[in-house]
């Protein structure tokens, strides 16, 4: 062959040679073969006129266009470069995964040094992601968006300076869909400055640009109510609500005349609501606890229910009543305080001495009483949820801290026994038909279906729907006696009213009581207005 093609063979690319039956990477490996191989193609017949073409289309300045091996069933061989292997007779390839071959590894970022499009990589398309994360929430869609504003200019039509707090109250109502009593908190969050006015522009940047629009109802809630710098709500932050809820709800009329009572049925509102609410128990309410409780249905309630008493969750004043009256009793000197002999009274000392020890132990929950050896109101809020309504988690949550002595996070035979002890005696005293230890145990067995009988978790207790009458069975006589008499007028009255909880049955009754021993009070004093606020409850 008389081309003189120029350069050396061992300094030819192998990937050039465009061998799809050899690796390049093996081509490489060994320069001898790849030089044996070129000679080996030009010696072939149709390539000195191909090579040939090529040199006359460059001296004649024609771009180069070297077709190489294509999958079409349409491509000629005429021009195409011809293949070591005769046709069929290509040895299978070696399987590879597509992480470890160098074909896939090793890609040209650009064309090669012939200009070929031989070996052109096609850059892989760039999926766009959206953005799914906002820091100040996801913005409103347009649609939303033009809504409100058309809505926000309806209700700041007229008022230039802004609205003033009155005023802004069916904004909180109409266009945030808050409750009512949020009014104030809103306002407040809005007129940072304090001028007593909050402007459409004002309105617009903090409830649209801030994307508070797209927000849940609690997240909204929770952003109005906690302080710039705290990622939770505390006792303080709901005050100003329940303050606004006591000016303006029309069955809380009646108290605007003692705002001592006011501040005192406010506190218990809060009680409740971290009593339920705040399952870590650090007067610390979270946004998971906020989202996860029943709070904001509860408010909504309260918005719309003109008989504060028929919002049986945290606001009903029926409920206030009897938890403040109950501590009243039991305070006899009105300190404010009570301790284990106060408390021993309670339910007509339904309760064991060991299980009040173990609660002024302040085991199952820290007092928040500064007085060691007393018990303060917020205490006895706790204590009297626990003991009334003891299917509620919160409640099964503080007697099993009371029940495990050695805080090992199970019921053991021996513990259940020693609270049992003092029960056994006491109806030993009464002269009641004692019921031995053993028996009890195999009732309790059955009530909870434990995995091991020789114990009990709180998980066990959580899934039995007897789990309070167990701890009745322990440490309150009187709920005891109940229990195993089972009147079937309770049990019908459970049946008919199956929404309403222990705690809900619990409060009905004892306002039923005290206010017909109020009304006999009163009667018997010959007048409804005089009475010594030092000795009586004060109702």
């Amino acid at each position: 062959m008389d081309v003189d093609y120029g350069g050396e063979a061992g300094c030819l690319d192998p990937e050039l040679l465009q061998l799809n039956e050899v690796s390049p990477l093996a081509i490489k490996s060994n320069p001898y073969v790849a030089e044996k191989l070129f000679e080996q193609w030009l010696s072939l017949p149709e390539t000195t006129p191909l090579v040939k073409s090529l040199i006359n289309n460059a001296k004649a300045g024609v771009p180069l266009n070297v077709s190489g091996a294509t999958n079409s069933p349409k491509a000629t061989s005429g021009n195409a470069i011809p293949s070591m292997f005769p046709a069929g007779s290509a040895p299978p390839l070696s399987p590879r995964s597509s992480s470890g071959s160098p074909r896939i590894s090793k890609q040209r970022t650009g064309p090669s040094v012939l200009a070929s499009p031989l070996r052109l990589v096609s850059e892989p398309a760039k999926e766009l992601i959206p953005q799914f994360y906002f820091q100040n929430g996801r913005p409103p869609p347009n649609e939303i968006k033009e809504r409100c504003l058309f809505r926000i200019n309806q209700f700041f039509y007229g008022h230039p300076e802004g609205l003033q707090l009155l005023e802004f109250k069916p904004v909180t109502k109409e266009i945030c869909k808050l409750p009512s009593f949020f009014s104030t908190a809103l306002f407040k969050r809005i007129d940072v400055n304090g001028t007593g006015v909050v402007t459409r522009e004002a309105f617009v940047d903090y409830w649209v640009h801030n994307n508070m629009l797209t927000k849940d109802v609690a997240t909204q809630i929770f952003t109005i109510l906690k302080q710039p710098d705290l990622r939770y709500l505390t006792h303080e932050d709901f005050k100003p609500i329940l303050r606004e809820l006591l000016a303006t709800h029309p069955g809380l009329e009646f108290l605007q005349s003692t705002p001592e009572f006011q501040e005192r049925y406010a506190e218990t509102v809060i009680y409740r609501i971290f009593y339920y609410m705040n399952r870590a128990g650090n007067g610390r309410l979270t946004l998971r606890e906020l989202k996860r409780g029943n709070l904001i249905a509860a408010m909504m309630h309260a918005d719309e229910e003109e008989d504060i008493n028929k919002v049986l969750r945290y606001f009903s004043y029926e409920h206030f009543y009897v938890i403040y009256c109950k501590f009243w009793e039991l305070d006899t000197d009105h300190d404010f305080l009570i301790d284990k002999e106060n408390l021993i009274r309670y339910g007509n000392h339904a309760l064991t001495y060991r299980i009040v020890d173990r609660i002024f132990s302040q085991v199952p929950r820290k007092f928040t009483s500064k007085v060691e050896g007393k018990m303060g109101y917020e205490d006895f809020v706790y204590f009297i949820l626990s003991e009334e309504d003891k299917s509620s988690e919160p409640s099964l949550e503080y007697w099993f801290k009371c029940i495990d002595l050695d805080g090992n996070g199970v019921l053991t035979k021996n513990e259940m026994q020693f609270f049992y002890e003092e029960q056994l005696h006491r109806m030993e005293c009464m002269a009641q038909e004692p019921v031995i230890f053993e028996d009890i145990l195999c009732q309790i067995v059955d009530m909870v279906g434990p995995k091991d009988e020789g114990y009990f978790t709180l998980r066990e207790l959580k899934g039995s729907k007897l789990s309070g009458s167990v701890f009745n069975i322990l440490f309150n006589l009187n709920k005891f006696m109940a229990y195993e008499s089972r009147d079937p007028f309770l049990i019908r009255q459970e049946r008919e009213n199956p929404t309403l909880t222990e705690w809900d049955r619990f409060a009905h009754r004892e306002y039923i009581r005290l206010s017909m021993e109020e009304d006999a009070e009163d009667a018997s004093n010959g007048s409804a207005d005089v009475w010594d606020e030092s000795l009586e409850a004060p109702f």
